[in-house]
């Protein structure tokens, strides 16, 4: 006998279907440059309003929409529409927090600058060349007067790893609009003159903001630790996960010393000797040297290492590979400061019949940077750390997942818009683990080297998630932060002061690493158990056939 649908369900699908188009129409359209970085190319031209008025208005948005779906039955939703429900919810949830008791906009600068939604327009090929020429048009006008709002709502005192970077990036997004730009004119020359004007205006706006920031160091004494109350509410935004800073933290050290005991085994098999307390160390530097780097061979080696991966994970059939084009770039001094490298991939709401590139960008030292700092860089990142850097960035990491998640489609654009951190990170580090596993190649030596720095940087996001905890709810100092990253870590002091400010401008970030990590591997493992027919790909196509939702929802999405 077949059963008739019951309407009550079918309405409410509908009614959650459009409230959520509505909810996160709102949103996007209150927030243009994150809507705008998602590929939603209708806010191309503007940039977000941080002035009194509009941040209330937001507030208003967000009340709203969380009323909205609050009277929403999820006792007649599909499981698929009921975790777009919650991530909303989330979404809403976190997005009012931060707006009204956090206020990053009153004393972080970095929040307040239009760097991404130039560099953008400028540098990526997203849209038709005289679409980006049209947005970027309206978007330089607009930069004066956002500035102006910026120093407007900051606070008289800011901490000064913030206002150092933001002043940093603002003059890197005034070089932006210098050499960058005119290679976009040349390619729309119709355009020159209106574009030309108000860049030229734009660019000496954020000169002078760069400026201002530097005239505020003097006064900037701000204490950049959220502390435990407000990072115990950002972990718990940021992660989706029922995880306290204090589990988190006593998660972190008990298995930092299990990937400790682990390298320790990988260095004695590259040396074929027992174990000493300064063998790791040795083992590591040994590997530096083998293959090193520098300013002329850097970004090379990323991109002979990125074809090289893109055969070999087609060989080990290990995930399902999309033709989408991955570019190796230098890192523009716009988007620089925080991380060493990373990956831009088009936005999941960009129009599907365009072409995406996915960038790889990676960033060289800078040139005023003492000779001494450099060369502590490039050991940190020599040949075989960047095969690592690789995987993670780009094969299978990042670049894989990214257009895996481009191709997800569903009634609503809630899971595509809304990523999450920890699934985002905790697969870049599970492929890295993967790739490692597997073995570069044939050659033992090399597969050993691999496994050697893919610990190592298994120690770094373990680290990463205690240094997070203990610098936003405790007093751990510049010192003790380095003793750890460069001691357990075995980081290079440019890496481990990289880290220490890293820590500083953001918070329950770098614990994504971490808490993602263990998620993935366990949702991996029970889904080999749940199909123990299935093969790797099989397992890792569906692991990324599900969008970027958090962690806990990808188990209720795949039911395990």
């Amino acid at each position: 006998m077949s059963s008739t649908p019951d309407p009550g369900v079918n309405a409410m699908t509908d009614r959650f279907h459009q409230v959520s188009h509505s909810v996160l129409d709102a949103l996007l359209d209150a927030d243009p440059q994150w809507a705008s970085d998602l590929g939603d190319v209708r806010q191309a031209g503007r940039l977000t309003d941080y002035a009194p008025d509009a941040r209330a208005d937001r507030a208003a948005v967000l009340t709203d929409g969380l009323g909205a779906l609050d009277d929403i039955d999820d006792t007649q939703l599909a499981p698929a529409d009921i975790v777009d429900l919650e991530l909303l919810r989330g979404k809403l949830s976190a997005d009012l927090w931060r707006l009204t008791e956090l206020c990053p906009h009153a004393w972080n600068p970095l929040i307040q600058l239009p760097n991404a939604a130039l560099y953008e327009l400028v540098v990526k090929e997203d849209l038709p060349t005289c679409e980006r020429v049209r947005a970027l048009t309206a978007r330089c006008a607009r930069v004066p007067a956002f500035l102006e709002t910026a120093r407007a709502t900051l606070n008289s005192s800011l901490p000064r790893p913030h206002v150092e970077t933001a002043a940093a990036r603002a003059r890197g997004a005034a070089e932006l609009l210098g050499g960058p730009l005119e290679a976009l004119l040349a390619a729309e020359p119709g355009a020159e003159s209106e574009l030309r004007g108000v860049a030229d205006e734009a660019r000496t706006a954020l000169r002078e903001h760069a400026d201002w920031l530097d005239s505020r160091l003097e006064l900037a004494d701000a204490d950049p630790r959220l502390g435990a109350r407000d990072y115990a509410a950002q972990l718990w935004y940021v992660q989706d996960a029922e995880i306290s800073p204090d589990q988190l933290l006593t998660r972190a050290e008990s298995d930092l010393l299990a990937v400790e005991e682990e390298l320790a085994e990988v260095a004695a098999r590259i040396e074929d000797r027992p174990t000493d307390p300064d063998q790791v160390r040795r083992v590591l530097e040994r590997l530096a040297a083998e293959r090193p780097t520098d300013a002329e061979t850097l970004l090379p080696a990323c991109e002979r290492d990125l074809e090289y991966l893109l055969d070999r994970v087609a060989d080990l059939d290990v995930v399902t590979l999309y033709d989408d084009e991955v570019r190796v770039i230098p890192m523009p001094e716009a988007q620089r400061g925080i991380a060493a490298a990373y990956c831009d991939a088009p936005g999941p709401l960009a129009p599907r019949d365009r072409a995406a590139v996915t960038f790889v960008a990676v960033a060289p030292p800078p040139p005023d940077w003492p000779a001494g700092r450099a060369e502590s860089f490039y050991r940190e990142y020599n040949g075989h750390m960047v095969r690592n850097l690789m995987v993670h960035e780009a094969v299978p990491g990042h670049a894989v997942q990214l257009a895996h998640a481009r191709r997800y489609s569903a009634a609503t654009n809630v899971r595509a818009a809304l990523r999450s951190g920890p699934f985002i990170e905790g697969w870049a580090v599970y492929a890295e683990e993967t790739i490692a596993g597997s073995g570069w190649g044939d050659d033992t030596g090399e597969n050993l080297a691999l496994r050697a720095v893919q610990l190592k940087m298994r120690l770094r996001t373990t680290l990463n998630a205690i240094l997070d905890v203990r610098t936003h709810c405790g007093e751990l100092d510049e010192a003790e932060a380095m003793a750890l990253l460069t001691g357990r870590g075995h980081q290079e002091e440019s890496e481990a002061r990289a880290k220490w400010r890293r820590a500083q401008l953001t918070s329950a970030q770098l614990a994504t690493y971490y808490v993602g990590h263990a998620e993935m591997r366990a949702i991996a493992r029970d889904l080999r158990v749940e199909r123990p027919t299935a093969s790797d790909r099989d397992i890792h196509d569906a692991m990324l056939s599900m969008g970027s939702p958090p962690p806990r929802y990808l188990r209720a999405l795949l039911g395990i």
